[in-house]
């Protein structure tokens, strides 16, 4: 009787889940912003994303570009908005958890300022040269840093900056960055021969496959799948790496029928064909499709690690 119990309380559950989801509409457009610059990896998936959801659900998500802090602007302001479901805002984890890690009194909201929705991918991070730089991995660019009394190389977020501040302290390179927008741009600052390298999170595979560009380390914890004979920074001699994972909140707060409904609409929209096709073409990556529960517990998970990466 337990088990029966236990089934029909169960299947009463996912009925009432399923009756909320298809009763919640949004009661007008829905606004999503997107933390990074037009044309960057973040943008572009978000972009995505919102073609998806709009034309299976028939909502009007407009995509808004709001860039600055590697996404802390946006989701400062995203804390401040009515929890409607009508706002949500799409970022990328280790700028946040590395901002609310380093100076938490300074970052007006922290991890219970919102609700989570959906984990949408894992960005596979590069570090990128041209095709003609006199270096092919991280310890050469690093000597011709020293050779040129501080080589240029572009990031647009928080934790590239400190991922490689970690690797000037141990190695004296003298590696000067230089800040950009979006990948986009940062891509552009290398193929202009502006900077010597770039980080980069998928704009430019297509460069990799051209010929025009060169991957002289991946910045995560692992080899990336489309170039497995590339080393990470750990396995060239630094001990320290970043694993971006791209998300979708909402201000804390948000009714449950709606967090669901938006949730699902999310999830529905990356398991479909055009998503799947756009995320490997892009990021040579699966989309994650966690949930709110999920992305939750990721983002907590990571607050911790990223701890104790900078010994808090």
């Amino acid at each position: 009787m337990k088990l029966k119990s236990l089934l029909a309380a169960v299947a009463a559950t996912a009925i009432s889940a399923s009756a909320a989801v298809a009763d919640w509409a949004p009661s007008g457009p829905i606004k999503m912003w997107i933390g990074f610059g037009a044309g960057g990896e973040t943008d572009t998936l978000g972009r995505l994303i919102a073609k998806e959801v709009s034309e299976a659900t028939g909502w009007n998500l407009v995509v808004e570009n709001k860039p600055g802090g590697g996404g802390i602007a946006m989701f400062t302001q995203l804390a401040t908005v009515p929890a409607d479901g009508q706002t949500i805002g799409m970022g990328v984890t280790m700028p946040v958890l590395v901002n609310l890690t380093i100076r938490p009194d300074e970052i007006p909201f922290d991890l219970d300022s919102f609700d989570y929705l959906n984990t949408v991918a894992l960005a596979q991070l590069a570090i990128v040269a041209k095709a003609d730089a006199p270096f092919d991995d991280l310890e050469g660019f690093l000597a011709y840093s020293k050779e040129q009394g501080g080589a240029l190389m572009a990031f647009d977020a928080k934790p590239q900056e400190l991922l490689m501040n970690f690797v000037n302290g141990k190695s004296d390179a003298g590696v000067k960055l230089v800040s950009t927008k979006s990948s986009a741009e940062a891509l552009q600052q290398v193929l202009g021969g502006h900077v010597a390298a770039a980080f980069n999170a998928g704009v430019h595979i297509p460069y990799l496959e051209s010929g025009e560009l060169k991957m002289i380390a991946s910045a995560n914890a692992s080899r990336h799948s489309y170039a497995q004979d590339v080393a990470t920074v750990q396995e060239q001699g630094y001990d320290i790496y970043v694993d971006p994972w791209f998300y979708i909140a909402a201000p804390a707060g948000v009714p449950d029928d709606a967090k669901m409904a938006l949730s699902k609409a999310i999830s529905d929209a990356l398991a479909s064909d055009a998503a799947k096709e756009a995320i490997m073409n892009a990021m040579h990556t699966e989309p994650s499709m966690a949930g709110p529960d999920e992305t939750k517990a990721m983002l907590e998970a990571g607050l911790t690690n990223v701890g104790t990466l900078f010994g808090k």
